[in-house]
């Protein structure tokens, strides 16, 4: 079933919805999860989370990707279980190491009147970023940061060895920290 058949079907509150979403975006939003959680009951808690607040968002929104729509949800959900889950105990995982590697190109957050703002600003800057970059340095940059995929599994996809994957990102963390510190954003 399209996208939009799919869409169609939340906005007339039609519960095939669930099933369809689940059908042609199940793996996808599972894998999201399992990547940030790395266990499968909060990973399948978390899908099951997306498909009812995709239920209590269509109507009103009608999103122009339902993947993306779907995607962004669940990895929100799923910070938000890992964080929970993880508030007295610290656990290695993708996203735990996906985030060490980053902090030394992140400012440090600021007072929280203003750290809305301030991250807005730095989502900005982090995009305008990644437009500069090849396509393929970009795909696993966000690979490794947005759907916190191991270095091996980007390296499968990817068609290139854990090196190389490894060596890339380095370069795209620098050259980030960099272009970071030249939009003024303390880090």
């Amino acid at each position: 079933m399209q996208d939009e058949q799919i869409i169609e079907l939340y906005w007339k509150r039609d519960e095939s919805a669930i099933q369809e979403t689940e059908r042609k975006y199940g793996r996808y939003l599972y894998k999201i999860a399992c990547n940030i959680l790395l266990n499968q009951e909060d990973s399948q808690e978390s899908v099951n989370d997306t498909y009812l607040k995709a239920w209590n968002a269509m109507p009103p929104t009608r999103p122009g990707r339902l993947s993306v729509f779907l995607g962004r949800i669940t990895r929100q959900l799923s910070i938000d279980r890992y964080r929970a889950n993880n508030r007295q105990k610290r656990q290695a995982s993708t996203y735990a190491a996906s985030l060490s590697e980053l902090e030394e190109c992140l400012p440090d957050g600021g007072d929280t009147t203003r750290e809305g703002f301030d991250l807005r600003l730095l989502a900005g800057a982090i995009s305008a970023y990644l437009r500069t970059l090849p396509a393929p340095a970009r795909r696993v940059f966000i690979g490794r940061y947005y759907y916190m995929d191991s270095i091996r599994e980007i390296a499968r996809w990817a068609g290139m060895s854990e090196s190389k994957v490894k060596s890339m990102l380095y370069r795209t963390r620098n050259g980030l920290k960099s272009y970071l510190e030249q939009e003024e954003f303390a880090v």
